[in-house]
């Protein structure tokens, strides 16, 4: 349900940042580690599983976007996930 903008302690505007911001170019990682670190939480918190899906519902657009900027690399096993890296220039 929508609330006056008044009742916000606080406004800012909405800005993602950019992945060579986010994630370091020598190391991959999985996309809830990318998630929490998008999020500025620790990537090896521990989280609950709708915290986690909130999470990954703003990592998997912006992962999107910014494609070009990522490289991939195949996960251990099936049961795993892949890892996510940064593309160097």
């Amino acid at each position: 349900m929508p609330v006056p903008k008044d009742e916000a302690e606080e406004l800012r505007p909405l800005a993602f940042r950019e992945p060579e911001e986010v994630l370091d170019v020598d190391k991959l990682y999985t996309i809830y580690e990318i998630a929490r670190l998008l999020q500025g939480v620790p990537d090896d918190e521990e989280l609950d599983i709708e915290t986690e899906n909130v999470l990954l519902d703003w990592t998997i657009p912006w992962m999107m976007k910014h494609s070009e900027s990522f490289v991939f690399a195949e996960p251990e096993s099936d049961s795993d996930p892949g890892y996510y890296g940064l593309a160097k220039s």
